[in-house]
């Protein structure tokens, strides 16, 4: 497995241009299987989660293609509806397919999904929207088989503004009979970016953004050509970044609208942020302060995917924090390595009591998930002395070439790559 070690105690300085959203293109890599044609998709990055959709697709028959940041998607050839176990169990994401591929085809055989290991995330909600939708569903162990010969509209309520069900219940209703309306729908940005992405190939979709999205099934849609929006957690990631090693970094290629609970976290500690159009600029020359309560919920409040990363800053904040996860419970692994960088931090069930330090210390920690992975590099940069990063594939699955990002603003990060003998590969 790839490590990184890192080189901390430099502040980050410069400019950097932000990726496009890994779980923007996910969702609308799927949905290109709505359309018979070639879809061209802009800004994709390049990851381990891409590089697995894009596996999938090849495999139902697909033919892909990724060159720079754009994927060239032909799915005139597509003749499978059956996504292999191996390939649905590297990545939770997969789950994506079934409302597309049974919207297409009139069924689909998908597997129980894998991915990081942050908490239980079930699948009923998806179940069940589609079950709403006229999908009779089977399963037999880890397999899961849904069929219909005409999906039909309805009035679908979801117990939890799931982003996942959101997004699946709406590439399956695209070429429903009828109108389906979600209500206490998801509203990240991710979905809007999906919807617009839809209704550009010819779907009849309003809502998204909103808790109550509504579709207006259509016969068929056509190929188009899209460009991703931003990715608002590497956006968080490097801002986050820029405060805790006390840098001044200036990101481009932002949305800053998408970011407006973590802007209004790190005010309240003390850091600079300047807003200029998708232009974002971030100050932290001392010490940050303490933020007495964060507390994690669906979007537009502040996003489980960053609390591991601000967790870092308020490990160095001037005071006492309070950190509370009700999304994932099991979101809290990364907190053991952070205490053995010198971080002062107690669990109590949800919550996260976080006393700050002067300072981190270098260490050998381990990626326990992406967030975690993406946490502990922050941790490193800040640390005084070396940090090694293990378990890297957890952070490739999110961050195209985390040490290269990092690297442009000064930092020092090295890739040892177990697969090359250790060679070092440059950042």
């Amino acid at each position: 497995m790839d490590k990184l070690v890192i080189e901390g105690g430099k502040p980050l300085s410069g400019t950097i241009v932000i990726q496009g959203a890994k779980n923007a293109a996910l969702p609308i890599l799927a949905a290109s299987l709505l359309v018979d044609g070639t879809v061209i998709i802009d800004q994709v990055p390049k990851l381990l989660d891409i590089d697995v959709m894009l596996s999938i697709l090849r495999d139902l028959g697909c033919r892909a293609e990724h060159i720079g940041q754009s994927v060239a998607l032909d799915t005139a050839s597509l003749h499978s509806s059956h996504v292999p176990e191996t390939l649905m169990r590297q990545m939770r994401s997969s789950i994506f397919l079934m409302g597309p591929l049974l919207a297409r085809f009139g069924r689909v055989e998908i597997y129980q999904p894998g991915g990081c290991a942050i908490g239980e995330r079930k699948i009923d909600l998806h179940l069940r929207g589609l079950e709403a939708l006229g999908a009779e569903i089977k399963e037999t162990g880890s397999r899961i088989i849904c069929t219909a010969e005409r999906l039909k509209g309805a009035d679908i309520v979801l117990d939890f503004p799931s982003v996942g069900a959101t997004e699946n219940i709406m590439m399956a209703a695209v070429l429903a009979e009828g109108i389906t309306t979600i209500t206490n729908a998801a509203r990240e940005p991710e979905i809007q970016d999906l919807q617009h992405f839809l209704n550009q190939m010819g779907a009849k979709i309003l809502g998204a953004g909103t808790d109550t999205i509504t579709i207006e099934g259509v016969r068929s849609v056509v190929p188009c050509r899209y460009r991703i929006i931003p990715d608002r957690i590497v956006t968080g990631t490097v801002m986050v970044a820029a405060a805790a090693t006390r840098g001044q970094v200036t990101l481009q290629n932002t949305n800053p609208a998408h970011l407006t609970s973590l802007i209004h976290v790190l005010r309240r500690a003390g850091v600079q942020v300047v807003v200029d159009g998708d232009i974002i600029k971030v100050g932290g020359a001392s010490r940050p302060k303490a933020v007495d309560r964060i507390v994690t919920n669906p979007y537009p409040a502040f996003p489980t995917d960053l609390q591991s990363q601000v967790m870092v800053l308020l490990a160095l904040a001037d005071g006492t924090s309070l950190m509370k996860e009700t999304i994932f419970e099991g979101r809290f692994k990364h907190v053991d390595e952070l205490v053995r960088m010198g971080a002062d931090i107690r669990i109590d069930q949800n919550c996260a009591f976080v006393r700050g330090v002067p300072r981190l210390y270098g260490a050998t920690v381990e990626a326990t998930d992406l967030r975690a992975g993406a946490a502990l590099v922050i941790a490193g940069l800040a640390a005084q002395g070396q940090t090694v990063v293990e378990q890297v594939h957890h952070i490739d699955r999110g961050y195209d070439e985390i040490e290269t990002l990092f690297n442009r603003l000064g930092a020092k990060i090295t890739r040892y790559s177990a697969a090359l003998n250790n060679r070092v590969i440059p950042g």
